[in-house]
């Protein structure tokens, strides 16, 4: 039996497991939901449409910024599990807050005054929600599994995350915003059943006084986290990341309706295929290191990233050359392209190399610092790469203000990657300086 077949099966892991898909899922589900009706219901201007995107995920990001470092001293000081059950009671909550937007976004009543409003409210709850859980998803794991499992139990957690970011993207193209706000409470009702499950995790440490000061809290946790090279060195490359992955999460609505003359059905395609991308990725990297903990891929990873993105801007090129420019496609028409197979490919591409990138590199947060810190490790990792996710929300939007056309941003994304190759290798150079002594 492989250590994933014995971890999916354990009450140690699994209800971990489910609890987070679901809210992964819900996550995904509802803010999805939003974005593509605004889009393609209430704008109809490509500016418009990138910043109210921009606008929905710097609202979704803040809440990191803000209050990881609460969270992650939450975590290291309180039992885990607990916190688990109260966070997913609080869900319930916000959706029932995000559905009345969704439902009265569906009825047009209020649509600007109150529908909006009450959804991009729900949506930062939901950032609230998931800066509290994210500390602790990884940092249970170490607590739960052996040294021998947490590489495979990181690649499970950011697997089926992105797997639940799949489910909940496709939902949200395929139902309606009326079908769409009873869904987001139900799922909320039994993530929070599930997480009743999850076993006890006591804190391992000393139990010390909460910082309730963000700015002093949030500074001394990034400053005392990143004191060891190698934590500091995978912050930093996952931060720039996720930089990358919010410009391709933004652009991904207006690019499909306005470049590509597509429907949102498409744009949710766009956006569970780089989900399913980053997910082969994370499994592929665990094979690959068998269950090493290595940044040894890293560099050459995400210039793969970097090469399928020129070559995903180079195919949208030529779509916008030649493609066709009448009425909205639906899936099937899309598929019919003669440039549709070589656009998912390159953007397939993306995700996986992204996967490979990224997963080892959470491994490393939770690993190589104490069992009785990983919580405030991976707050701290929280609070830097929320700040470059706003960077990323910001950039898009000025280059948007800019006149820099969709397609077009893709190529500075991919310059990007060059720097992530450099932090990931001088991680791999720390990694081997210190092994070797």
């Amino acid at each position: 039996m492989t250590t994933t077949t014995q971890l999916i099966r354990a009450r140690r892991f699994l209800p971990l497991f489910i609890t987070q898909l679901l809210g992964a899922f819900n996550d995904n589900l509802f803010k999805n939901a939003m974005v593509l009706f605004v889009v393609y219901n209430v704008y109809h201007s490509e500016a418009q449409e990138a910043r109210f995107s921009a606008l929905a995920s710097a609202i979704f990001i803040i809440p990191f910024f803000l209050l990881s470092a609460l969270a992650g001293q939450l975590a290291d000081m309180r039992d885990k599990a607990k916190i688990i059950r109260w966070v997913k009671f609080c869900e319930i909550l916000i959706m029932l807050v995000g559905g009345a937007g969704l439902a009265l976004a569906w009825q047009g009543v209020a649509l600007t005054t109150l529908a909006m409003p009450l959804m991009l409210l729900a949506l930062f709850a939901m950032g609230v929600h998931s800066t509290f859980f994210g500390p602790i998803k990884y940092a249970i794991l170490p607590q739960h599994l052996g040294k021998d499992e947490v590489l495979a139990g990181t690649g499970l957690v950011e697997a089926g995350t992105y797997l639940a970011v799949l489910a909940g993207t496709i939902v949200a193209g395929w139902i309606s915003v009326d079908k769409a706000a009873v869904a987001v409470v139900v799922l909320a009702l039994i993530g929070f059943a599930a997480g009743r499950q999850v076993p006890s995790a006591p804190p391992l440490g000393v139990c010390e006084p909460l910082d309730f000061h963000i700015v002093r809290a949030s500074a001394r946790l990034v400053r005392t986290t990143m004191a060891d090279r190698r934590v500091f060195l995978a912050i930093c490359a996952i931060s720039f990341f996720w930089a990358i992955g919010t410009v391709l999460f933004i652009q991904f609505p207006p690019l499909a309706k306005n470049l590509l003359n597509a429907s949102k059905e498409v744009a949710s395609l766009f956006l569970v295929i780089f989900s399913v991308g980053v997910a082969i990725g994370s499994m592929a990297i665990n094979a690959l290191l068998k269950g090493k903990v290595s940044a040894r891929y890293a560099p050459v990873s995400v210039i793969g990233m970097g090469a399928f993105l020129i070559a995903f801007e180079a195919v949208c090129g030529a779509w916008a050359a030649g493609g066709p420019s009448k009425g909205l496609m639906n899936v099937a028409d899309f598929a019919a392209q003669p440039l549709a197979l070589p656009l998912v490919g390159t953007l397939l591409g993306i995700a996986v190399c992204g996967g490979m990138f990224v997963v080892p590199l959470y491994a490393f947060l939770t690993t190589f610092v104490d069992k009785s810190q990983t919580a405030r490790t991976i707050a701290a990792n929280n609070i830097v790469n929320s700040g470059a996710m706003v960077a990323g929300s910001l950039m898009t939007g000025a280059m948007t203000l800019l006149g820099v056309a969709t397609a077009k941003q893709m190529l500075v994304v991919a310059a990007s990657c060059l720097v992530a190759a450099w932090l990931g290798h001088l991680l791999y150079r720390a990694e081997s300086v210190t092994d070797a002594a």
